[in-house]
């Protein structure tokens, strides 16, 4: 492999030569260097050979290759074909003439282009203009080079000859030479002529789609006495073609395609004692005669001939299809008389009759590959091919319920395709070796019934009258039965059968529960998709190797039952009329029930599972959850949820860290009690619940570190006194309290008492009138004339109160209240930590005042009243205006200053001051 990465790069030091050389022109040379290098030409040429090493010149092209590079600016043909020396058939002579020279090295000094007199040795080589330019030396010895150029192309060796001596020489090496491809070229004939002179050892020879290919191959005939592999095509070759086609002994493979063959009258004969492969594919002839005693590969494919003689005692392959014009008798004769014969193609062969198929199963009992599709005639009634491998009758109208018995008789049949056969209603084989059938559109089929140990793959699809399956197989590992509408029954006796997949099988009745249940016949089961079967009522599955389970759109089940301890995925999207589930055991780690709004009973039994969302079970009444490892129940608008079902799950599964019960209303003050079982619970949410005391909370979760009480109404004014008189909750962290009904009072203790919180949220709290950490006995604090702005961002000049320790609040949420008209937050209230702060939608905020150094993402949206924003917060980088008063252009001047010099004594003052993302309207 590394020699494939070692031309490329030589070849592009190469180019950069070339492209050096043509950059400075062929007047540019010295004539001191021109000497020099003619001085010793001969004892460098002496010692690189000596050396094996090669030399690269910067003006190494010799005046052939100058011409082609020059041809590049007006001529349009592409460069790989100039390189090649043979254009495409579009091409002036002109051109061709040009680049022919580059495709003819040789080793000879007298020939070799490179001692012509533009070139270096004994030439004018001006070309050099520069001493340090002259030669760039590479290790490259002759083997390497061999090896190397051993996997390129004929257009990358007729460029990487242009390089140097060393590589043209080879590059002409006869090895790299063995197959002359001339596809589709506008090659002449004396062209090939001299490239038949200069490489005679050639084996293989493809002239397809070049001009006069008769005259071409006569050529190559007369001249290539080791010719192996002969290609051609796109033209007329004539009869003495085939007369001369004994004179290439060597000859053992033929290739002829879009031909005509002859004038169009008389027999082509082909006589050929080695000839081994011949393939006269979509070519032109009235009848055609083959006797080669060797010949084992025989392809008359799209042919027109009208009959085919065929004396080829070792033939064991033989295609004809789309041979229109041969007769039955001429198919019957040519296959008969071959009865070696091993595989037949006679697809599109129309007039091919079962007494046809009959003789041959008689003459050529070796025959193991048949290929009779588009044949209306045949029924295969009293044929007996006994050694058949593959048997392909694709849309074959003749193909009944009755070809069965005679296929049976194929004892040997390997794979079988039936697609479009119209008339067949039932197939039903009983086959050993049997190992893939296809049954594609056939809109008759009704039945299946396949026997077959060896049976691995079945492909059964568009059979819109299918409607029962029987299948026993050993080695079936896969099956998938998609989208057959009137599938009722299926039987399985699969012992391998690791994926099922029934998709759209809308007529599956609850009875196939117990095809995949243990004891069914696929012990080995692992995926099964029913998605979409939507007669199926009642799932029931006891299996020991179920792992994946989907039945996504059975909108038709109410009841569901799994006792698969192996069972790790269900999909349940869709399931919405689903009543009862029981998941007992099972080995699922992740569960989505929220999707199912009629469940009303559930069991689960899950040693695994780690998460479980019952979000959106309204009428959820029954619940026994046994989950050991469960880590976060999400029970969410399960109003039906009551304290006995709440204490039994704590009981059952003391990991839980995360408890959503908003919307719970049915839970109580004992549910909350059995929250003592949970010494890891940090999350729990009581939002939109009637709860009025929180004691429980306060007395069980001393790990609790969030707690959400959003909308909880029925809350007293006392209720939250344990937080900021007892120190109750000291992990307490995130508190929302959104949409309450505490007092102004209540939530003032509340935010001067518990420090410790950093995320707080009193979205929507009407009680909430000021939000003044500048206050004291009503008062605002002034602030002595020495601290100024610069100073209050020093934490050395911070007011500092032995009583008071730093607040820890990162976050603070007051979107929608609608009486909050002033927000004060001095350095004296001590928020160090403060990042964000969102006031949105307050419509009577009038005033805010804020000092803080680290906030971050200041939100004062549609907060249409505001009068007065002063702001000394230098990392601020998000600040939202929007729907706000428009500010004058002085005011916008002042603020815009502002944040340009943070640490100014001035403030931004007046009426309707907002800053840069307000939107004018």
């Amino acid at each position: 492999m590394e020699a494939q990465f070692v031309a490329p790069s030589l070849a592009l030091r190469s180019s950069a030569f070339r492209a050096s050389w043509l950059a400075r022109g062929e007047s540019s040379g010295s004539s001191s260097a021109v000497a020099e290098a003619e001085g010793s030409g001969k004892e460098k040429c002496d010692r690189d050979a000596h050396n094996k090493r090669a030399k690269v010149y910067s003006c190494s092209n010799d005046g052939h290759y100058a011409a082609v590079m020059s041809s590049d600016v007006g001529d349009s043909t592409p460069s790989a074909d100039r390189d090649l020396g043979l254009s495409q058939s579009s091409s002036t002579p002109s051109n061709n003439e040009i680049c022919y020279h580059n495709f003819m090295w040789n080793n000879n000094s007298d020939e070799n282009p490179l001692n012509s007199s533009g070139g270096r040795d004994g030439g004018d080589d001006s070309l050099i203009s520069k001493p340090e330019d002259l030669e760039v030396r590479m290790d490259l010895t002759d083997d390497l080079l061999h090896m190397v150029f051993s996997f390129l192309d004929h257009i990358n060796l007729c460029r990487a000859a242009m390089v140097c001596r060393q590589w043209q020489a080879a590059s002409a090496h006869e090895d790299f030479w063995r197959c002359l491809d001339f596809e589709n070229r506008n090659i002449s004939v004396e062209q090939f002529e001299d490239m038949s002179r200069r490489y005679p050892n050639a084996t293989e020879v493809n002239i397809y789609g070049a001009p006069s290919i008769h005259l071409l191959v006569m050529k190559a005939v007369s001249s290539l006495r080791n010719l192996e592999t002969l290609t051609l095509g796109k033209g007329q070759l004539g009869d003495s073609f085939f007369h001369a086609l004994g004179d290439c002994s060597m000859l053992k493979n033929l290739n002829v395609n879009d031909a005509t063959l002859g004038n169009g009258i008389q027999e082509i004969p082909i006589n050929h004692d080695r000839l081994c492969h011949l393939q006269l594919t979509k070519c032109r002839v009235m009848r055609i005669s083959v006797r080669c005693p060797r010949l084992e590969n025989l392809s008359l494919k799209r042919s027109n001939m009208a009959q085919a003689m065929l004396n080829c005692p070792l033939l064991r392959l033989l295609d004809i299809g789309s041979c229109h014009k041969l007769t039955d008798a001429a198919i019957r004769s040519a296959a008969i008389s071959c009865p070696q014969l091993a595989s037949l193609d006679m697809s599109n062969c129309s007039c091919v009759t079962d007494e046809t198929l009959r003789e041959i199963s008689l003459t050529c009992a070796n025959l193991h590959i048949l290929n009779a599709s588009y044949c209306p005639n045949i029924s295969l009634e009293s044929v007996r091919l006994s050694m058949l491998t593959i048997l392909k009758l694709h849309s074959c109208e003749g193909i009944t319920s009755a070809s069965m018995s005679a296929i049976m008789h194929s004892y040997m049949l390997e794979v079988l395709e039936l697609d479009n056969c119209s008339l067949l209603t039932s197939v039903s084989l009983d086959l050993p070796r049997l190992q893939n059938i296809r049954l594609v559109h056939c809109r008759k089929f009704a039945d299946l019934n396949l026997r077959s140990i060896m049976l691995s793959s079945i492909m059964v699809s568009n059979c819109p009258a299918l409607h029962r399956i029987n299948i026993t197989s050993n080695s079936l590992q896969k099956l998938a039965l998609k989208k057959q509408e009137n599938l009722t029954t299926l039987a399985l006796q699969c012992q391998s059968l690791q994926e099922m997949d029934l998709t759209d099988c809308e007529s599956l009745t609850n009875s196939i529960c117990d095809v995949f249940s243990d004891g069914g016949g696929c012990p080995k089961l692992k995926s099964l998709v029913l998605d979409n079967c939507e007669s199926l009522t009642a799932v029931r599955f006891c299996s020991t190797s179920l792992v994946s389970l989907s039945l996504v759109g059975c909108r038709a089940i109410t009841a569901l039952d799994l006792a698969c301890p192996s069972l790790e995925l269900v999909c349940l999207d869709g399931c919405d009329h689903l009543e009862k589930a029981s998941f007992c055991p099972v080995a699922l780690r992740l569960l989505n029930l929220g999707i199912c709004p009629k469940l009303n009973m559930l069991s689960i039994e899950a040693p695994f599972m780690v998460s479980l969302e019952l979000k959106g079970c309204g009428v959820l009444s029954e619940a026994t959850i046994n989950c050991p490892l469960l880590a976060s129940l999400d029970a969410s608008f399960c109003s039906q949820l009551k304290d006995d079902c709440l204490s039994a799950t704590t009981a059952s599964c003391p990991l839980i860290g995360s408890l959503i019960l908003m919307s719970c209303p049915s839970v109580g003050s004992d549910g909350l009690f059995s929250l003592r079982r949970l010494p890891h619970l940090t999350v729990l949410d009581l939002s939109y619940t009637f709860l009025m005391n929180l004691q429980p909370v306060f007395d069980t979760c001393l790990q609790l570190k969030v707690l959400k009480l959003q909308a909880c109404k029925y809350l007293t004014d006392t209720s939250l006194e344990p937080l900021y008189k007892d120190g109750a909750l000291p992990a307490l962290q995130e508190l929302d309290l959104s949409y309450g009904t505490l007092c102004q009072s209540a939530i003032e203790k509340l935010l001067a008492c518990c420090r410790h919180l950093t995320h707080l949220s009193l979205n929507g709290c009407v009680n909430m009138h000021d939000l003044n950490w500048g206050c004291s006995g009503g008062e605002l604090y002034e602030f002595p004339s020495k601290f100024s702005s610069a100073a209050v961002f020093s934490h050395e000049n911070l007011p500092v109160s032995t009583e008071q320790p730093n607040r820890l609040l990162q976050n603070l949420n007051c979107v929608g209240c609608p009486n909050i008209r002033k927000v004060v937050i001095p350095p004296v209230a001590r928020c160090l930590l403060l990042s964000s702060l969102n006031l949105s939608l307050s419509s009577n905020l009038k005033e805010v005042d804020v000092v803080c150094f680290n906030l971050c993402f200041l939100n004062l949206s549609n907060c249409c009243s505001l009068e007065m924003l002063k702001l000394e917060c230098p990392r601020l980088t998000s600040l939202f205006l929007q729907v706000c008063a428009i500010l004058t252009f002085i005011e916008f001047l002042d603020l815009v200053i502002f944040w340009a010099y943070p640490y100014h004594n001035s403030r931004v003052k007046g009426k309707k001051s907002i800053s840069l993302l307000s939107r004018i309207m």
